[in-house]
């Protein structure tokens, strides 16, 4: 057991991971036929000519996105229903064939790098209207219209594959090439994470209203992940020997790709992906979710050891609707408030002579009564590892006490130790009770601790 834990505490994850990390916060835009049949699941037989978002302004999405701290765009290029909103040159169903006849993709590509976001692109392999679908031939048509989107739009830095798999109209369900899939993202878009219900780099946190695990591991075994056939074993990347596309780990690594697919273990985050309305695709007489759901939200997945994926859908003009629009900057400016300029303080990593066990001393350059949250980061470059830890209250009258005790950190863990929407917080600011110093205390963990960022707010 020690030995596994030792190698479960020295999985890393890959550069293209780091970076997705950085990203915290970005926006999935669902937009398509749906938007204009008032469905969330089109079934293949809309006219194109029922796709004609006449007043269609991709900058106005980015510049609402990038204003709101979002750090990327992430667009359905292609929805169950097959409807293209690029003019691929295999099939007829797409944006060539409607009154707009518009690059999209092209559009919101151009509008994010303008806006200096990162741009995605969501492919659904459940095509309704191929008459491929259900048939070998339909991986090729598949594979021919995403290598048209690796190929035309610059740089991807996430592409987003669906699990999503119902009956062609020849009665048979699509056996997906996903291993072809990925090795297509990976010759073209080497820097863009791939998304899938498993991974390889970025898994579905297992639900769509936003709600993550109270402990967020990124290391995980390898049968939660994709990696082939879990049921017989590793399929042909790992017959090949190229193991980086299941376990995420960079070349330059040496050995220890070996050493994941013996023990089963992988590198595989999750993200958080919900609507900011109740379905994905715009609906006139929906509204958004309250700023207090947000927040929430955003405290739970950015805070705690993962990304958030805020779905935004444009309207049938093609914009996003002005009351998201606010929303969204509601939320920017909560944002901005709660977390904008840290405390001043000083961090000293104290050696408990347990280097699994290490103390931080947070000595706040003014006491105070008004502490609402505690961020940590951990060094995931070299892994993940910290298992529990626990804040003490240091106060200048003497004595201490604990007031928050948590198990991961991971990449970010924002400690909430009072609540924006609550009438009353913590009993320390009722009393006006004055703290000097925060400790920060880690209790367990499957190797030496670093933490590369400490904060108070």
């Amino acid at each position: 057991m020690i030995d596994f834990l030792r190698e479960a505490a020295n999985v890393a994850p890959s550069k293209r991971q780091l970076a997705w990390f950085d990203r915290k916060f970005y926006a999935f835009i669902h937009f398509g036929v749906n938007t204009f049949t008032d469905r969330e699941w089109g079934d293949g037989t809309e006219p194109e000519s029922i796709f004609n978002p006449e007043k269609l302004d991709c900058r106005q999405w980015a510049r609402a996105l990038s204003g709101a701290g979002m750090k990327g765009m992430i667009l359905t290029a292609k929805h169950h229903d097959g409807f293209c909103l690029w003019p691929s040159r295999y099939t007829e169903h797409s944006v060539k064939n409607c009154p707009v006849k518009r690059d999209v993709v092209g559009e919101a590509a151009q509008a994010c790098r303008e806006a200096g976001i990162g741009f995605g692109v969501y492919l659904s392999p459940w095509d309704r209207n191929s008459a491929y679908y259900g048939t070998p031939e339909y991986n090729d048509y598949y594979c021919n219209q995403l290598e048209e989107l690796l190929t035309q739009y610059g740089e991807l830095f996430c592409v987003w594959l669906d699990g999503a798999c119902g009956e062609g109209p020849n009665g048979k369900k699509q056996e997906y090439d996903f291993q072809r899939y990925i090795r297509l993202v990976r010759k073209h878009q080497p820097n863009a994470v791939i998304f899938f219900d498993r991974g390889p780099d970025v898994r579905w946190c297992g639900n769509e209203a936003g709600n993550a695990r109270a402990s967020e591991w990124a290391v995980v075994p390898g049968e939660l992940c994709w990696y082939g056939d879990v049921q017989t074993g590793p399929g042909p990347l790992a017959q090949e020997g190229d193991l980086s596309y299941l376990y995420n780990t960079d070349s330059n690594v040496g050995g220890l790709s070996n050493i994941l697919y013996s023990k089963g273990l992988t590198f595989v985050p999750s993200e958080i992906n919900t609507s900011i309305r109740r379905g994905w695709f715009w609906h006139k007489e929906e509204e958004p979710k309250s700023l207090e759901k947000l927040f929430r939200i955003y405290i739970s997945s950015v805070g705690g050891n993962a990304c958030l994926n805020l779905n935004i859908p444009p309207n049938r003009d093609g914009l996003l609707d002005e009351r998201d629009v606010a929303r969204l900057k509601e939320l920017r400016e909560l944002l901005d408030r709660e977390f904008g300029q840290a405390l001043e303080a000083t961090v000293e990593k104290r050696d408990t002579g347990h280097p699994m066990q290490p103390e931080y001393m947070i000595t706040l350059a003014q006491p105070t009564s008004r502490i609402k949250y505690v961020e940590l980061m951990e060094d995931i470059s070299v892994g993940q590892r910290v298992e529990g830890f626990r804040i003490e209250a240091v106060f200048s009258s003497g004595g201490q006490f604990p007031f928050f005790q948590g198990t991961t950190i991971g990449n970010r863990k924002i400690c909430a130790l009072a609540d924006p929407f609550a009438e009353q917080n913590r009993l320390l600011d009722e009393n006006k009770v004055k703290i000097d110093k925060l400790l920060v205390k880690i209790t367990a963990a499957r190797g030496e601790v670093s933490l590369k960022h400490i904060a108070v707010m």
